[in-house]
């Protein structure tokens, strides 16, 4: 058990219970125990299997290479249309993961054995990322933000251009860029603290 996740459990502010039975599993798995992207991660031999996360409407267990998973009960969810080997579990209750304990457990088995097996998830090639005028303006709003975006990894500015284009108003768009702009400035990615 890592003392950062022990810190993670007590202060969050919603699915604890939720939390601490998922994190009993995690272990039982046998994979060790840390706490990237701000969440709980299980990892074999550096490698990350899985992490648990939380979220307003439900809390989840994210397999970094769900893609490869083959999801016999039908319940792994692809986050959004642009993900390409994550996936979840979701759940909106502690009885809900107490009912599903067996299977959670079979789902974290076989994510283990894909990584132990090396099993890559195969991308496909994205085209061309294509920045929205208005995204591009704003960013050269803010004194060396634009120059700080475009030394950003690929999938960092994808996931930028995508939380700012998804504003279905400029005001909201510019707040959004506003909001981002230290991380940014740091190198960092939408969700990384």
């Amino acid at each position: 058990m890592n003392r950062r996740v022990d810190i993670f459990m007590k202060t969050a502010k919603s699915w604890q219970e939720e939390f601490a039975l998922l994190r009993q599993l995690a272990i039982e798995s046998g994979l060790t125990e840390d706490l990237k992207w701000g969440h709980p991660c299980y990892t074999l031999e550096n490698g990350n299997v899985f992490l648990i996360h939380g979220f307003k409407n439900y809390c989840a267990i994210a397999f970094f290479k769900g893609a490869l998973m083959k999801d016999l009960q039908g319940i792994l969810i692809q986050q959004t249309e642009n993900v390409q080997s994550g996936r979840q579990i979701r759940f909106t209750s502690l009885a809900e993961i107490k009912k599903m304990k067996k299977t959670i457990k079979s789902y974290m088995a076989e994510a283990i054995a894909i990584e132990k097996a090396g099993l890559k998830v195969e991308f496909t090639k994205t085209v061309e990322l294509v920045i929205p005028l208005e995204v591009e303006r704003l960013l050269k709003k803010v004194p060396g933000l634009a120059v700080a975006f475009k030394k950003l990894t690929p999938g960092r500015k994808r996931a930028y251009v995508l939380h700012f284009a998804a504003a279905k108003q400029v005001k909201t768009m510019e707040a959004r860029i506003e909001r981002c702009a230290p991380l940014i400035m740091k190198g960092k990615g939408l969700n990384e603290y």
